[in-house]
C-alpha cells in the first residue's frame, strides 16, 4: 500500500468524508495493527487498519467503457455542460478520470479509470497506444488524399509530420483512420491538411480494447479482466 495519511485511508476505505474519519479516529473506533490510540495524520506503510475490530481495506480500482454521446466533455468538473462523470453513478465516481479525452462534438469510445499508472501506459506518448476513429468527411477522398494520410501530413502550426496511419476506406465520404498520437484536434487536422473537413468524428477503439456494440450512447460498463489486462 502507498503510504497515506489514516484518515485518508478510513475515508475511502468506507466511503465517510474525512471528517467524519476523523472523528471515528478521535473517539478511538479505529486501530492500527494493535495500537489504540492512534492520530489522524499517522502515515501508513501497510499495516492493518481496524474499524470497531473489522480489518479495513481500500476498494480496487475502477475501470470503466463508456459510450460518450455528442455534448459531453471529458473533463471531470466543467460549468457550462455535462461531464463524463455526469453519466456514472455518483457511488462509482470517486477518483475517476478519463484515460485521454474526446472532442465536445466527437462520440465514441471513453475509458474511465481511478488507476494513474494504467491510464499513463494508455496516453504517454512513448507508448504510441493506437486510437481507432469512423470519420465523415464533406467531400470525396481521393486516392492521393489516402495516401498522404498513411504516410503522414504535416499540420498546421506543427512542421512536424504525423506519425503513419492505418486507413480503411469505408465509402467516398467516409474513413477508418488509425493513428498511435495525440495531438490537439489530430484527425480534424489531418483531414483539413488535406483538404477535406470532418463532419463526425466517432471513435471505435483504443488499444485493443473496441468499444461495445451493444452499449447505447451515455452508458457504460466496467472492463473485462482481459480488457484491463491489454494496458498491463
Amino acid at each position: 500500500m502507498r503510504a497515506m495519511r489514516l484518515d485518508y485511508f478510513v475515508a475511502h476505505a468506507t466511503g465517510l468524508t474525512r471528517s467524519q474519519a476523523r472523528d471515528l479516529i478521535r473517539r478511538g473506533a479505529v486501530r492500527v495493527d494493535g495500537q489504540a490510540s492512534v492520530r489522524a495524520n499517522l502515515r501508513l506503510s501497510g499495516e492493518t487498519v481496524y474499524l470497531d475490530d473489522a480489518p479495513l481495506a481500500l476498494p480496487g480500482h475502477q475501470y470503466l467503457m463508456l459510450h460518450k454521446p455528442t455534448g459531453v466533455v471529458c473533463s471531470t468538473d466543467d460549468p457550462g455542460h455535462r461531464t463524463v462523470l455526469d453519466l456514472i453513478p455518483t457511488a462509482l465516481r470517486r477518483d475517476l478520470h478519463s484515460a485521454g479525452r474526446l472532442d465536445l462534438d466527437t462520440t465514441g469510445l471513453v475509458l474511465l479509470t481511478s488507476d494513474g499508472q494504467w491510464s499513463h501506459r494508455i496516453t504517454s506518448p512513448n507508448t504510441h497506444c493506437p486510437k481507432r476513429y469512423r470519420v465523415d468527411v464533406a467531400r470525396p477522398l481521393t486516392p492521393a488524399a489516402l495516401e498522404q494520410l498513411a504516410v503522414g501530413v504535416v499540420l498546421r502550426d506543427d512542421p512536424t509530420p504525423t506519425r503513419p496511419a492505418s486507413v480503411q476506406l469505408l465509402s467516398d465520404t467516409r474513413l477508418n483512420l488509425t493513428i498511435s498520437e495525440g495531438r490537439y484536434h489530430q484527425v480534424k487536422r489531418m483531414l483539413a491538411a488535406v483538404g477535406n473537413h470532418v463532419v463526425a468524428l466517432h471513435r471505435e477503439a483504443i488499444g485493443a480494447v473496441a468499444l461495445d456494440a451493444d452499449l447505447p450512447e451515455g452508458q457504460w460498463r466496467a472492463l473485462s479482466r482481459s480488457e484491463i489486462d491489454t494496458f498491463q
